[in-house]
């Protein structure tokens, strides 16, 4: 696929990523290579904590004047933390690009830390914490990583309500100048601009100074559990197994495998458990790789007393996969794989994301050759993948 991407390593280490587009649409961001991995149990959740707090104000902006400089400008403006990345982005008119540069790195150069400030938002994290519990969908999701991998890595990003109560003030500054330094972060851009121009901004704004990014061992298990709680009426289960890690060519079989799955309406779960046997409303499974840790899952909603039924149809359709899987299907399921790969690519934000995550696992370059790694897997590949010795299950059930 054509494209017109460009990269550079600049003096002060940060890694510049722009893909030039024709639309009057921009999409930039400021990330850093950290997130919930690099943690400690004790601190889970700080990572996040930090990425609240920058939009909380600098010496010269407050949160509303943060919020009014980019939204005022006809912008989106938005962050996010997951396991290995925290980002600090906004969409907009490109003709506003300077004015994001200018807004995203002050937030990323220049926080306050504000101690008011500091502990109204942790306040505000208690109730996220507590949201994310009310959804079942989302905890369980939560759940599933408890099961797959050990601590410090099995705990929500996010955090619990007892480290987040531990965090200091003084122990957010000194993590975000230990790791919000140039060498680890990235700028991307992707839209109507001038990579020149950015890179300029980069190098100009920035100092050399370095820092470090801690590391944890990330240990893999498989478990099992089902809780209870009142007031629900549907359970909801994951099922999951470990996948090749993003460095292991393979992890595209497992992608392969996670589509031809669960990836749709015409997937063969949603076929066997909703449309020919009516025992679930949403049937849905991801491919979750990285160069750390990979997984894929499915999630399905279903009622108490089919839950086996239905944890049993997966593991059997698993093994007509594995016994029954065609060159047919293999190729129908590539077809739908680079379709979606491409739709997703219409979107400037999307593809920001997409090529900082490829940048963070490996080289952002990987992104465009994904048709042709789709396209290379084998029908054996797929196959072994499915032949499931081990896997996690967690389910959320009515009490």
């Amino acid at each position: 696929m054509e494209k017109n991407f460009h990269k550079k390593i600049l003096e002060n280490g940060m890694t510049v990523l722009f893909e030039k587009r024709n639309l009057p649409v921009v999409s930039v961001a400021f990330a850093v290579k950290t997130g919930g991995i690099h943690e400690t149990a004790e601190k889970k959740g700080i990572s996040h904590f930090i990425e609240h707090m920058l939009y909380k104000g600098t010496p010269t902006r407050n949160s509303k004047k943060i919020a009014e400089e980019i939204e005022k400008n006809g912008g989106v403006l938005n962050g996010f933390t997951d396991e290995t990345i925290t980002a600090y982005w906004c969409k907009m008119p490109s003709k506003h690009l300077k004015k994001a540069l200018d807004v995203l790195s002050d937030l990323i150069k220049n926080p306050v830390f504000d101690l008011k400030e500091f502990e109204k938002e942790r306040k505000v994290i208690f109730e996220e914490i507590k949201m994310r519990r009310d959804n079942p969908g989302i905890y369980v999701l939560d759940e599933i990583q408890r099961m797959l991998f050990g601590t410090p890595f099995g705990i929500p990003v996010i955090g619990t309500y007892e480290t987040m109560n531990s965090i200091t003030r003084e122990e957010m500054k000194k993590r975000f100048g230990e790791i919000y330094q140039p060498n680890n972060m990235i700028l991307c851009v992707v839209g109507n601009a001038d990579f020149g121009e950015i890179a300029d901004f980069a190098e100009k704004n920035f100092s050399s100074k370095k820092g470090k990014i801690p590391e944890f061992k990330i240990t893999e298990k498989n478990d099992s559990k089902t809780e209870k709680r009142k007031g629900i009426d549907q359970v909801n289960l994951i099922f999951a197994h470990h996948v090749p890690k993003y460095n292991d060519k393979k992890n595209y079989a497992a992608e392969v495998l996670s589509v031809l799955m669960a990836g749709g309406m015409s997937s063969r779960l949603f076929s066997e458990i909703r449309e020919k046997r009516n025992l679930a409303y949403s049937v849905r499974g991801d491919s979750n790789v990285n160069k750390s840790y990979s997984y894929n899952f499915i999630h399905v909603g279903t009622t108490k007393g089919n839950m086996e039924k239905v944890k049993k149809l997966i593991l059997e359709e698993f093994e007509k996969v594995a016994k029954n899987l065609d060159e047919r299907e293999l190729k129908q399921t590539k077809e739908q794989i680079i379709g979606n790969y491409r739709i997703e690519m219409e979107d400037s934000q999307t593809q920001m994301v997409s090529l900082m995550m490829h940048e963070i696992n490996g080289k952002a370059e990987e992104f465009y050759e994904f048709e042709k790694n789709i396209s290379k897997v084998k029908l054996e590949e797929v196959r072994e993948l499915a032949r499931i010795k081990k896997y996690s299950f967690f389910a959320l059930v009515p009490e």
